[in-house]
């Protein structure tokens, strides 16, 4: 079955025996080694997502996750053991940023790298967040001259405020600190606003990137629920749980909603495309992730 389609009992199969498969292919010198570094990384699905998307594809690579303390040190390791790329996640996206050999525009432009790549030695580094992000969205809605509110200034609100913008969105930040969310906003040529000023006026898009709502904390919201209005899509970056409070509320008010399963998904589908060079088998890392959920 080509990648991406849509025969469901294939792809439960297929993810159900994952670790089987897994286990079955050869490890050899020609196995491409892939990590994510991050500390805490034990919650992480990345290794489920991408280890599944491999065997799918028969592609000779595995996948671990490494928590790190030391960036530094990290990518050190990544150059010296030729792995063949990595994810990077919170809190390291930044630091990471000046012991690479080179940036993207996207990352260099957002300052911060989820995805490395080792390319014949050199060290690139990429932001899947923003168009994983996108992706998302545009899947329910266009970006284009809409007013985008994102709530939250920390890296995952300047790689997806980077990338609404280059759609044509008017991107407004919205945080609890003025501090910060001016200096995002600055570095976006965003307005800003403080989170508790926000009303929802003039809201066609709303992205929260802050962790309100996210496991163990589910009965967490980072907004008043009123000012939710039936003609806004949300989204909520937060993938645990896959219906966060914020969701739920927003489809009770008639809102078309955005799960952040589906933002880590083609961040994921992404980062495999820049690694492998083969279109990703998105529908099957989907499967992993919310099976895996």
């Amino acid at each position: 079955m080509p990648a991406g389609g849509s025969d469901s009992n294939f792809l439960k199969s297929d993810i159900t025996s994952s670790n089987r498969v897994k286990l079955s292919r050869p490890i050899d010198v020609k196995t491409a080694l892939f990590a994510v570094i991050g500390d805490p990384v034990a919650h992480s699905l990345s290794p489920v997502m991408h280890n599944t998307s491999f065997a799918h594809s028969s592609y000779n690579g595995v996948y671990v996750a490494l928590r790190v303390t030391d960036p530094a040190g990290a990518v050190a390791g990544i150059r010296a053991l030729g792995l063949a790329g990595a994810s990077v996640t919170i809190p390291h996206k930044n630091a990471v940023v000046d012991y690479l050999d080179r940036l993207d525009p996207a990352a260099e432009a957002i300052g911060a790298v989820n995805t490395i790549v080792n390319q014949d030695g050199i060290l690139i580094g990429y932001n899947t967040d923003g168009s994983g992000a996108v992706r998302a969205l545009t899947e329910k809605t266009s970006l284009k001259r809409k007013c985008v509110t994102v709530i939250g200034a920390g890296g995952a609100a300047h790689a997806i405020g980077y990338a609404v913008a280059e759609q044509g969105a008017q991107v407004t930040i919205a945080n609890r600190s003025a501090v910060r969310g001016k200096s995002l906003a600055g570095d976006l040529g965003a307005n800003f606003m403080l989170l508790k000023e926000f009303t929802g006026d003039s809201c066609d898009v709303l992205i929260n990137t802050t962790p309100a709502g996210m496991y163990p904390d589910t009965d967490v919201t980072p907004i008043d629920e009123a000012v939710l209005r039936p003609d806004m899509v949300v989204m909520d970056a937060v993938y645990n749980p896959l219906v966060t409070r914020l969701l739920r509320a927003a489809g009770r008010t008639g809102c078309i909603t955005v799960s952040g399963a589906d933002m880590f998904v083609y961040q994921g589908a992404a980062q495999f495309e820049l690694w492998t060079g083969r279109p990703a088998p998105v529908n099957v890392m989907r499967m992993a992730v919310l099976s895996a959920l």
